[in-house]
């Protein structure tokens, strides 16, 4: 039986719309589903911050976040129909280059959010 993942991403970042676009499409990885935090009621743990932490997958009942996050999918791209996946999955299935690489891409993410004029906050209390 297939492993259930849920990849949860912020729809407003250009970057991750690419990715998750590209995982739902093109990742050949069976029973994902692609949730953008945004635009879907989607429950996320309290502690969570999208927008400091990055993407959240959850992987059957196993929570990963940020740089973890994308270092396992990753590492379950197999054979992607994609260019830019393939090399996604070269780059980030080590968690060494992960952990390194993924703090910039998140300042770029901020920087770009910010650059569009997107709140910085994701889920405001009620």
């Amino acid at each position: 039986m297939d492993e259930k993942l849920t990849f949860i991403y912020d729809g407003q970042c250009p970057f991750c719309n690419q990715f998750a676009e590209l995982l739902e499409l093109k990742s050949n990885i069976p029973s994902i589903e692609i949730k953008d935090a945004r635009s879907f009621p989607v429950e996320l743990p309290s502690s969570y911050d999208i927008d400091v932490e990055g993407a959240l997958l959850i992987a059957d009942d196993q929570m990963l976040s940020g740089a973890n996050a994308i270092n396992y999918i990753c590492s379950k791209l197999k054979d992607p129909s994609d260019n830019l996946l393939k090399i996604l999955a070269v780059i980030f299935q080590s968690s060494k280059r992960t952990r390194i690489i993924f703090p910039i891409l998140i300042f770029s993410r901020r920087a770009t959010l910010l650059f569009k004029g997107v709140p910085r906050k994701l889920i405001t209390e009620e």
